[in-house]
């Protein structure tokens, strides 16, 4: 496809419950702030919460647009299947992820690629929210990313073994570290885990920390209304602008290097 073509960011982890949804509206929340034109995509096809968190009724998601582009393969505009959000001056774009258990199962990458490829000229930011696995279709949208933004948390042992797993995975598939961002949620939720000794597990620093404001996030959910409008002044919601803030075209995305740090007992166990 030829034209200009937007910047896609895909919100990753290999563990579930870390945020990567609540992160994925509010990086698509900040941008439209910023009055870029901004589209938000649900890739989680089966249990995708966007609409939910969001509070839309989609009358039509990604599975219409694959049964149309199967039926007129180059008659589909993907616009067309997309749901508006919007609250004062800021609206962004959402494409829903499919009603039916059935619908999800029948999706399909190469048609899932095109549609996003197509958003990519419609639009000056792409966010993809994904399931939590290295499957075919994610694989697929990092190829295509501009910035992975890899999240986790750091509430049990098992969670950052995955979390070391997925690093490790990330580099062996070829990605460029200066492509991939480091997100730790929750940082201050009640553990005896140091931040630290997690870093030096991954051997990479995080990129984004932010803080653990469980009221925030649920209020944000009950209203449908993404911190970065709504709660502004919240820390969790300027933490949140953050990874929006940070993001320089003009530098390739590049990010600052950090000494490393040897950790402690924790670091140990993997070693």
């Amino acid at each position: 496809m030829e034209g200009r073509k937007g910047t896609i960011f895909t919100v990753f982890s290999t563990a579930y419950a870390v945020g990567k949804t609540l992160i994925a509206i509010n990086i698509a929340a900040e941008l439209a702030h910023q009055g870029r034109k901004v589209c938000l995509v649900d890739l989680d096809l089966q249990f995708g919460d966007l609409c939910y968190y969001l509070k839309l009724s989609p009358k039509l998601t990604i599975a219409d647009a694959q049964r149309a582009m199967k039926n007129n393969p180059n008659d589909v505009s993907v616009v067309e299947y997309l749901t508006t959000w919007k609250k004062g001056n800021v609206q962004f774009e959402v494409l829903a992820n499919p009603r039916l258990m059935e619908e999800a199962y029948n999706m399909e990458v190469d048609v899932i690629r095109n549609l996003v490829q197509q958003l990519q000229l419609e639009f000056d930011y792409v966010i993809i929210d994904t399931t939590s696995t290295f499957s075919a279709l994610n694989l697929a949208m990092m190829d295509l990313s501009t910035i992975i933004n890899f999240v986790g948390i750091v509430d049990f042992i098992p969670t950052i073994k995955n979390m070391k797993r997925g690093s490790d995975t990330l580099k062996e598939l070829g990605y460029d570290d200066s492509k991939i961002r480091y997100i730790l949620n929750r940082s201050n939720a009640k553990t005896r885990i140091d931040v630290q000794d997690v870093e030096s597990i991954l051997g990479k620093h995080f990129d984004y920390v932010l803080p653990n404001d469980f009221q925030a996030a649920q209020n944000s959910v009950r209203n449908g209304i993404p911190l970065v409008i709504d709660a502004r002044h919240t820390s969790l919601a300027k933490e949140l602008a953050s990874i929006v803030e940070v993001y320089d075209q003009s530098d390739g995305g590049k990010k600052p290097e950090k000494e490393e740090n040897q950790g402690g007992w924790l670091s140990r166990l993997f070693s």
